[in-house]
């Protein structure tokens, strides 16, 4: 009786385990997994403009830089949303000292020239809306 139970179990993990394997559940992911999101997402807008403000904290660059392409993004639902988003951040004519660049929406990206950069970079944005909290936990970039 044992030896038949176990040979059930072991059978029922193996008709299981290509399901699991693959985080799906019915055709669907798994609750609390990352999905891809569209990238006119409004959620997804407010976490790329929070990333690029962080960026432009970090940064030492003399101009601020905007948000120019989304190349991907996904969403996780945990305590809050994480944002993972991959994206291309420019350089904007917009001096970062004037204090009237608050709103980069306004700030027009540096024409071709030597001043004109991109770069592209990965972050990662944690939205708990409840504490009205917005964290840019990653940021990554390459030239």
């Amino acid at each position: 009786m044992m030896g038949l139970r176990t040979l059930l179990l072991v059978s029922l993990f193996a008709a299981l385990e290509p399901m699991l394997a693959a985080g799906s559940h019915r055709g669907r992911s798994m609750p609390g997994s990352p999905v891809n999101i569209s990238r006119e997402d409004r959620g997804l807008r407010r976490a790329v403009l929070a990333a690029a403000q962080f960026f432009n904290n970090q940064s030492n660059d003399a101009f601020l830089f905007k948000p120019s392409a989304v190349l991907g993004a996904q969403r996780q639902i945990i305590k809050g949303i994480r944002y993972f988003v991959d994206l291309e951040i420019s350089r904007t004519v917009c001096r970062k000292r004037d204090d009237n660049n608050s709103n980069l929406s306004s700030c027009d990206l540096q024409p071709a020239g030597r001043l004109q950069q991109t770069i592209q970079c990965h972050t990662e944005v944690w939205v708990i809306s409840w504490q009205n909290a917005t964290r840019t936990q990653v940021f990554h970039c390459r030239a």
